[in-house]
């Protein structure tokens, strides 16, 4: 089998001048595969996309209650968020519940991802800040995490500390197998990242989506992180994002958590399914386009609409006069 399957094409008028290729797989809660598309046995690493798993013991302790969190928060935790204002304000709020500052996070500094943001900062005579990283939510979730425990608040980011072993143990369950015998490397955000194939990614997404565990407090963090993820779409990503409006489009029934380098998660709690997305080349170009084919593919969105839903979820490929000058084509 080959590795990687030709998954998007990308027109400029009447040529083709590139390519995406990676690796599609459907698992449902049972463990089945599904649907696939390349080596589903690609072992990558998920990201970001293993956010909503790091929060399951945000909740399951009771760390979240303690604090006073609201869903909002929760989603911020499982966020790759482009620190838009009402982001930054939370994330500056949360913090000051802690009792700490922004030195506490161990994500490095940062500028806000959108332009305007971006230059609203630098207008004001600020510049790059811990609380604009996008990963920052899932820190502060850690440092609940770690008060709620006893544990230190210094040293959340190593393997050994107890936040991260909760996280591993969560996540061995709906893994089937040690999660801590994963490859590990360190995340963008200084985290310890793990890597594992592309459908034991879609297998443990199924359960989760399933809420396929035995406990009956991580059945209540997992449905909790669940709603969080559809009601705060918005906090996810941003406003007005591919990932909200994918979740708007569908009503909800889908739940959406991107990773960098071209991965992307959904959940399908009505049919306990979990897909898995990894592009070849890291891009982050086509792989919501991708999610969108296999939805339709699926018949969780509708062949018709789904057209509609791809231009709603990618950036037009426009000139530098905003003019269309290009198109995705999915190829699945």
């Amino acid at each position: 089998m080959q590795p990687f399957a030709r998954l998007a094409l990308i027109h400029r008028g009447p040529a083709v001048e590139s390519l995406h290729h990676g690796v599609v797989a459907v698992a449902d809660a049972e463990g089945q595969l599904v649907l696939t598309r390349g080596d589903a046995d690609l072992v990558t690493f998920p990201r970001s996309s293993l956010k909503p798993f790091q929060a399951i013991a945000l909740v399951e302790t009771g760390a979240a209650d303690a604090l006073g969190l609201t869903p909002a928060h929760i989603a911020l935790a499982c966020a790759s968020h482009h620190a838009q204002d009402f982001q930054v304000a939370m994330v500056r709020d949360w913090l000051a519940r802690l009792d700490l500052d922004e030195r506490a996070l161990v994500c490095g500094p940062a500028l806000p991802h959108g332009q305007a943001d971006m230059a609203a900062v630098l207008r004001s005579g600020g510049g790059p800040s811990r609380v604009f990283h996008n990963c920052s939510g899932k820190h502060c979730g850690f440092l609940t995490l770690a008060r709620r425990i006893g544990a230190p608040s210094t040293g959340y980011e190593l393997a050994d500390h107890p936040g991260q072993r909760l996280f591993v143990d969560a996540f061995s369950e709906l893994l089937g197998r040690d999660a801590a015998a994963l490859p590990r490397g360190v995340d963008g955000c200084g985290l310890p990242a793990l890597a594992l194939p592309v459908a034991a990614m879609a297998r443990a997404a199924a359960r989760f989506a399933g809420v396929r565990v035995a406990g009956a407090e991580r059945q209540r963090a997992i449905t909790r992180i669940l709603g969080a993820m559809r009601d705060h779409a918005d906090h996810i990503s941003g406003r007005d994002q591919p990932t909200e409006r994918l979740v708007r489009a569908t009503g909800g029934r889908v739940v959406v958590k991107g990773g960098a380098e071209g991965f992307c998660l959904a959940f399908v709690p009505e049919r306990g399914l979990g897909i898995a997305i990894k592009l070849a080349d890291g891009a982050s170009r086509a792989k919501m386009a991708v999610l969108v084919g296999v939805l339709a593919e699926l018949g969780i969105v509708k062949r018709e609409a789904a057209p509609a839903l791809m231009a709603a979820v990618e950036a037009p490929i426009r000139d530098s006069n905003g003019h269309e000058a290009g198109r995705i084509q999915v190829t699945l």
